[in-house]
This record gives C-alpha cells, structure tokens and sequence, in this order.
C-alpha cells in the first residue's frame, strides 16, 4: 500500500444516524444539555492532529435532523448509504480529498482528542495501512479510534463482500493481516474492563453521571479514571451490557 506523509490531508469522519436497535435516536440524546453529537463533533475538532471533521449520516428522512445539526453548528456533512456504511465512509472521504481517514464512531461523547491524536502519530511515525487502539483493548470502549490510508479504505470498500465487512467499515482490513500492515495502538495501563460508550439507556446514564460529576473539568481519560476510582459504584450502572458482535450489526 502506499506510505503516506506528515503532509497528508487527515480527515475524521464520524458516523452518525437516528435509527439504533437499542437506543433509538441517541445520537441527539443530551448530556448536559448538549447533544451527544455535539460533544463527539467537539471532542473530535479539539484533536490537532486533523486537518477537518466530517459528520458522514444516512439519505433517510428520519437523519434530515442531523444534516440539520451540522448546518446549524458548522460541520461538513456527507450523506450516503445506511447500511453499507463501508460505502458511505470512502465517498466521503473522497469527496473531502482525505489521504488520511480516522474513523470515530457517534456514541462515543466522551472520545479523547489526547488519544486520537496518539493513534494519528503512531499511525504517521510507523506508516501502516491500518492503526487502531482497539485491536489490543487496552482503553476503555468508547475512546476507540482507527486510522487508515485512503488507498486502504478503497481497497476495502472494492474488495470487501460479507455484509458485517460493509456495516463496520474496517473488519476486512483487520482480518487480513497479510494483506495490509496492521499497527496496534495501546495504552500505559490496561482499563478495558470500563464501558464509556452509549448503546443502551444504561450506557447513557453512566455518561451523564460522568459529566455531571466533571462538570467544568477537561473529561479525559485520567479525569474520567480518577473519577470511577474514587466512585467505583459508578460502573455498576452499566456492568451487565454486554457489547454486540460484529455480525449483529
């Protein structure tokens, strides 16, 4: 695959749409009166590694509010195809002139621009097809960031053909090892076993408890640790939600 270099364009593109089998609509869902969206899409821009922030939603009427949220809050928007997502992330990034695309993923409000930057760094200083710090979990769910060539992504999205490789974007990269350069990204100490993502009413109210309790702070990764460390009882909220596989979609 080709190399890439520091000058490359690097595009975020955040996926995000109404429809949810367990949380209808959550990506709105607000945390201290903010949409979640609105804190991905700010989280995300405060990392400095990137040179845009795109939102990429769906075609369907039911995701007109959130080409509406992106207009009203001054996001690029791209709308494209619901369930190939692998799709509608590479004509995106196409659209956008990315070299560089980074993959977040809209119920993730408390994403840490600190480790987007670092996945964006090691992903530049070792320069693989791939880099991702939830190929080894050492972070906790919802900080999970991947990074890829544009010549990668396009290599996916010809090539892949299983539907769950289309819904989740990026399985057939990683599950060809020997077809691209894979770079796991890890951090200094493993804290894995925390769930900071939104997929359920419960993962949604640990969140807000989180930023209730911050509130003023920075939210990140150390301020939210400290926090469930001092307040263990916290992960209790959403301890029994179990993560969906892959080919549930």
């Amino acid at each position: 695959m080709k190399r890439m270099t520091e000058q490359s364009k690097i595009v975020a593109i955040i996926q995000a749409r109404m429809g949810s089998s367990r949380l209808p609509g959550k990506v709105l869902a607000e945390i201290c009166g903010r949409p979640i969206l609105w804190h991905v899409v700010e989280r995300t821009r405060a990392a400095q590694s990137l040179n845009s922030v795109v939102v990429a939603t769906t075609t369907k009427p039911a995701d007109d509010v959130i080409a509406a949220f992106c207009r009203e809050h001054g996001v690029d928007c791209f709308r494209g195809s619901e369930q190939d997502v692998l799709d509608r992330y590479y004509l995106a990034a196409r659209e956008h002139a990315a070299e560089v695309v980074v993959r977040i993923t809209s119920d993730c409000p408390l994403i840490d621009p600190e480790i987007v930057d670092k996945t964006v760094r090691a992903f530049l200083e070792e320069r693989p097809d791939y880099a991702s710090n939830s190929l080894i979990q050492t972070y906790p769910r919802g900080l999970d960031t991947e990074v890829m060539s544009f010549r990668t992504m396009e290599a996916a999205w010809r090539e892949a053909r299983l539907p769950y490789q289309r819904t989740h974007v990026t399985p057939y990269i990683y599950e060809n090892p020997g077809r691209f350069k894979i770079l796991p990204v890890t951090g200094d100490r493993d804290y894995s076993a925390y769930r900071w993502t939104v997929d359920t009413p419960e993962d949604l109210e640990l969140v807000r408890e989180i930023y209730t309790r911050l509130a003023g702070e920075r939210v990140l990764l150390n301020d939210v640790v400290r926090l469930m460390e001092r307040e263990p009882e916290l992960a209790d909220i959403n301890r029994s939600v179990k993560q969906k596989a892959l080919q549930e979609g």
